[in-house]
């Protein structure tokens, strides 16, 4: 049986080199319901990034049902504050984040209102050694996200809250969650833009470790 065909073409509005340059993490969301067949498109472009062998690994379960996703934002809010506990972190509320913590201050705000967004996706493999296959059709989840004017991030859940993930979702013992990706429209619309990062003649080498790149 043939899947319905999808028209990628409308990922043709946004020139590559833009949608490369201007994704960014985005964490806060409109509740705006994303269509059906703009989660489609997303999906399509998921599988088709490279994978080991072609043995495609990758499993996805998009997640759009108000209830669940109220009960994946309870659960994600959950592991969120577990995962700051594990790292030695003695906050329980946004509250008790030092204001120059700016990364953890967004990220626990997500994990605040995470109930609000649309839409989420698991990105699932057979194993942990499998994200050498998930991580690629990720970030073309996400990219294709991005030319639909979508916004994402990816993310994980902590152990504390698997099984109860697992039981909610009907999620069989055979795949290992990689990822949890929210989906939805920006609440801003800064939220898409130049992203600050370290200058690549920082972080790239020419030939030997530590040889600086042409361009420094």
């Amino acid at each position: 049986m043939m899947d319905a065909p999808v028209d990628y073409r409308r990922l043709n509005n946004m020139k590559l080199g833009d949608v490369l340059f201007s994704q960014r993490s985005v964490r806060r969301f409109r509740p705006d319901p994303i269509s059906i067949d703009d989660i489609h498109v997303i999906m399509e472009a998921a599988v088709r990034a490279p994978n080991g062998g072609n043995d495609q690994p990758a499993r996805f379960l998009v997640i759009t049902d108000r209830a669940l996703l109220d009960r994946m934002s309870q659960l994600y809010r959950e592991a969120w504050w577990a995962k700051r506990h594990d790292a030695g972190y003695t906050w329980t509320s946004i509250e008790d984040i030092p204001p120059e913590e700016k990364n953890y201050r967004a990220a626990a705000r997500l994990a605040e209102n995470m109930a609000g967004v649309p839409a989420m996706i698991l990105a699932f493999g057979r194993s942990s050694e499998d994200g050498s296959s998930v991580i690629p059709a990720v970030q073309n989840l996400m990219l294709a996200a991005r030319g639909l004017g979508i916004g994402s991030l990816p993310t994980r859940l902590h152990p504390v809250v698997m099984q109860r993930v697992n039981e909610l979702l009907g999620i069989p013992d055979s795949v290992h969650l990689h990822l949890l990706i929210p989906l939805g429209y920006p609440a801003t619309e800064k939220a898409f833009g130049v992203s600050r990062r370290k200058p690549t003649s920082e972080t790239v080498y020419l030939n030997h470790w530590d040889q600086a790149v042409p361009w420094s």
